[in-house]
């Protein structure tokens, strides 16, 4: 049985466009070479006061394995450093967590981990804001995306049947003080028409009780109608899965290995013939 790498966890901090000094946890292999070759990945959640720390994960082994970086920021909106911290990145201050998240792109295309072509950004459910707002803002940084059963459209989410136990959190589009944030957050709202997006993989289950699978549908027709740039907008759908709890390992397992090969063939890194 084959041994795992070395692995390093290296914490930097980036200055985002205010100087704020956003914290971001990398994970590679030992002896990783900064040339802007490796396949990596932007992973932001940001929001509710969520942390989010190195761990093992065999999935993320497997992407490490094929030289992959991992890179975990705490933009504001996570609880890195208190309550301040993630007001920083709430509602009418919401903007902070997508800014953050396109410095942190731009600190590893700098810094030799990546460039646009091997660059990937990530966020999962209410993390779908940090990822979307990313990518809208700045298609140019990434060659790929995962909106992983994420909140799209921020305006109407509220009337979904989950959507106003996160009114505390983003905002009512029924509060006329806080309806311009929530249409800045959403996603779907700020899709331009005739933008070279990156490739775009949305995944959702079709049984999700937290995020209505309409979040993902919609998205992905009004970004396949946007783009300009050719690349594959796909919707990944799942009958039998919700929002990710209570999936079995093999819809886990499969769930990785779709994501993990989307992104590895945008970035020009896919096996072929069995190589």
């Amino acid at each position: 049985m084959p041994s795992l790498p070395e692995v390093e966890v290296v914490d930097v901090k980036v200055p985002s466009y205010d100087g704020a000094m956003i914290p971001m946890t990398l994970l590679y292999k030992k002896g990783l070479k900064r040339d802007g070759s490796n396949p990596t990945l932007l992973d932001g959640y940001a929001a509710y006061g969520f942390s989010q720390t190195a761990y093992f994960s065999p999935a993320s082994m497997a992407w490490i394995e094929r030289g992959g970086v991992l890179a975990y920021a705490n933009v504001r909106g996570s609880g890195v450093y208190g309550d301040d911290w993630y007001r920083a990145g709430f509602k009418a201050t919401k903007p902070n967590t997508w800014k953050d998240g396109v410095a942190c792109a731009k600190y590893l295309i700098a810094e030799g981990y990546a460039t646009p072509k091997t660059l990937g950004v990530m966020g999962t459910s209410a993390g779908g804001i940090f990822v979307g707002r990313t990518v809208t803002t700045a298609p140019e940084l990434f060659a790929a995306a995962i909106f992983n059963v994420g909140i799209m459209d921020t305006v109407r989410a509220e009337d979904s049947a989950n959507g106003i136990t996160n009114i505390s959190e983003f905002g009512s589009a029924r509060n006329p003080a806080e309806f311009p944030a929530l249409l800045e957050m959403s996603t779907y709202h700020n899709i331009k028409d005739n933008t070279a997006y990156p490739a775009v993989m949305l995944v959702h289950g079709m049984n999700d009780p937290r995020v209505d699978v309409w979040h993902s549908a919609k998205t992905a027709a009004r970004l396949q109608a946007a783009t300009s740039s050719g690349k594959p907008i796909l919707l990944r759908l799942d009958m039998q899965a919700g929002h990710g709890i209570g999936s079995t390992a093999t819809q886990r397992y499969a769930l990785s290995a779709d994501i993990y090969s989307f992104l590895l063939w945008q970035m020009g890194k896919a096996k072929q013939n069995g190589s």
